[in-house]
């Protein structure tokens, strides 16, 4: 990283879905759960965070939340702290529910089912070297629909040059989705709803001033949202890494 960048200290992975797209796995495993070759979804998440700095991880839980818990009881680092929910907040609820723990510094917030592999710079670096407070509020860590493994959609937000972000038209198609990875200022909770809301009413208010940009990934991008997905995300990196001790 160069001289001068802040990685942040402490990130939130959302861990409370109910994984309904995943069934019949997710009925006795929660989402985050899911083993990819033979590592969970959320243990590959906390690596990452592990290895750019990160010290703190809050995990928001919900669904089978007592499994989540006693999982990362066997982990020492990141330091793991829960956000229960007795009801689901989704992504906006979520967060703002954790505030109290993430403190008042820009912090990475991340999908419990986000699997990515790094391209020549680790993703999480790459959007603190790119993160500028006087700009952004949010900064979204973006994929190729083309190249995602997995997605079918069709896209979710226009590019401008400097990467500021426009959605894209009802029945358009656009060139980016999003990974569910993205670095947050707390400041953009203020007057949002209490209770459950989505971060789309955060993402719509960034966009109307300007300030919500992204930072298209480098490297390769899993969507894990069916049975399917989970496998064809297993061979390609059967593929890839034929080794299975070796990690990535």
């Amino acid at each position: 990283m160069r001289i001068g960048v802040t990685m942040p200290k402490k990130a939130m992975i959302l861990a409370a879905g109910l994984g309904l797209r995943m069934r019949p796995i997710t009925e006795k495993t929660p989402k985050a759960l899911v083993p990819v070759r033979g590592e969970t979804l959320i243990d590959r998440t906390l690596d990452r965070l592990q290895r750019s700095g990160v010290e703190t991880v809050v995990v928001n839980l919900h669904h089978l939340g007592d499994k989540i818990r006693r999982h990362l009881s066997k982990r020492e680092k990141p330091e793991t702290v829960f956000s229960d929910e007795a009801e689901l907040l989704e992504t906006g609820g979520g967060i703002k529910k954790a505030l109290p723990m993430l403190g008042d510094d820009p912090f990475f917030a991340i999908n419990g089912d986000a699997l990515w592999l790094n391209g020549p710079t680790r993703a999480l670096e790459r959007m603190a070297e790119r993160w500028n407070e006087g700009e952004m509020d949010a900064l979204l860590l973006l994929h190729s629909t083309v190249d995602a493994y997995g997605y079918e959609g069709m896209g979710d937000f226009v590019v401008d040059p400097v990467g500021s972000l426009t959605r894209r038209d009802e029945r358009e198609a656009v060139p980016y989705l999003f990974t569910g990875i993205q670095m947050v200022h707390p400041r953009v909770f203020k007057d949002t709803p209490d209770g459950k809301f989505s971060m789309n009413v955060i993402y719509d208010r960034l966009i109307e001033a300007g300030r919500l940009f992204g930072i298209i990934h480098d490297g390769e991008w899993f969507h894990i949202g069916t049975p399917g997905g989970l496998t064809a995300a297993e061979d390609f990196l059967d593929e890839r890494y034929p080794d299975r001790r070796r990690r990535f």
